[in-house]
């Protein structure tokens, strides 16, 4: 009887993508907690109470350790916007190659196997895109697919997770490679005092993930169904805004209340337009934002932290890596965190639209 619906479960996902593999890569220089107290003082001209809130953030922030493509002292110093634009080139290239290789490998497949490429990033600017610089460097092939996503921020991931299946869908049987490349301490502004600058300081850190999603037979997560909700009047939430001194983070206040507000309403329609039930879902992969916007999800979800444990540990081991956290996470749950064949998860992320992201996926 398990062996025949085993292969029920198999033959129904059977048309459906599969995440076949995931990698990541991080910088070598790490910031802890302990280095943004000592240096917040020092680098942001604010008054002493002020100071005082500030390192009680640090403290409930949940993050203890981040990753930097520079020392700390070279990245808390003020540079144009050339050159910090330059800097993020160079080492988009090198920490995308990093992710990229480690996940073919991890994939059994050769770049020039890969049909498209899906390359994430908010934090610099580069035209030609990263994946045209990779097509040279790795040996992917003259006409493969190119998406490059560069406005989405932190849901960028899920998204691209999203549009992967969309496009193998159409092309049954390919492959796709997604990586995404963040690098925030390249937007480190020490003399903007604004409190969504001060917040970025304590989350956000620099890595890579990349992700082969396969329309072979493979093992791994199907993806069966995405679903992208923008909420109303929300252009304020979350964005950068470009000055010549570089990217300014503007970030709402109210962004966890927000999301807060409405997610369980959002996950429930989701999973019932999906023929699913909240009790069905046995992986929560969600990317966090924060800790108070992920205990805000898990208050409203009625989850509590051993459903959602991958999340805390990426956020406090690496930090807010923007449109990658959500592929850490999800590289989390693989290796750490597998499912038995047949059940469901869900992921969700949360970037600038103001937009949510969301994915169903079955393991086989």
């Amino acid at each position: 009887m398990e062996s025949a619906s085993k292969q029920l479960t198999e033959a129904a996902t059977a048309s459906y993508p599969t995440i076949a593999a995931t990698a990541t890569a991080l910088p070598p220089y790490t910031i802890t907690r302990e280095d943004v107290k000592v240096y917040m003082g020092r680098v942001f001209d604010i008054p002493e109470r002020r100071l005082e809130a500030m390192m009680s953030i640090v403290d409930n922030a949940q993050v203890h350790n981040r990753h930097a493509i520079f020392p700390l002292d070279y990245t808390i110093e003020p540079r144009p916007l050339s050159q910090t634009n330059n800097e993020y080139i160079e080492h988009a290239v090198k920490l995308g190659r990093e992710a990229a290789e480690k996940c073919l490998e991890r994939a059994g497949l050769k770049a020039d196997q890969i049909d498209m490429i899906i390359t994430v990033s908010c934090t610099g600017f580069m035209i030609p895109s990263l994946d045209a610089h990779l097509i040279n460097l790795m040996g992917f092939r003259s006409n493969v697919r190119r998406m490059p996503f560069t406005e989405l921020g932190c849901a960028a991931g899920a998204m691209a997770l999203g549009r992967a299946a969309d496009y193998l869908k159409a092309e049954p049987g390919g492959n796709v490679l997604i990586i995404a490349v963040e690098l925030p301490s390249l937007t480190f502004q020490r003399k903007d005092i604004s409190q969504a600058n001060l917040i970025s300081s304590i989350l956000f850190g620099d890595g890579a993930a990349a992700v082969v999603v396969s329309g072979k037979k493979m093992q791994g997560p199907k993806i069966l169904k995405t679903e992208t909700y923008t909420f109303p009047d929300s252009l304020g939430a979350m964005g950068f805004d470009l000055r010549d001194s570089g990217f300014h983070i503007l970030l709402a206040k109210d962004v966890p209340e927000m999301i807060g507000g409405k997610i369980c309403g959002l996950v429930q329609g989701f999973l019932e337009r999906n023929g699913r039930k909240r009790e069905d879902i046995k992986g929560w992969i969600l990317h966090p934002g924060g800790a108070r916007l992920l205990g805000n999800i898990e208050t409203e979800l009625g989850l509590c932290k051993c459903d959602t444990q991958p999340s805390w540990d990426i956020l406090g081991n690496v930090g807010n890596l923007s449109s990658a956290t959500i592929l850490f996470i999800l590289q989390e749950w693989l290796e750490k965190r597998p499912l038995q064949p047949g059940e469901y998860a869900m992921a969700a992320a949360f970037g600038p639209g103001f937009s949510a992201e969301f994915l169903l996926l079955q393991w086989t």
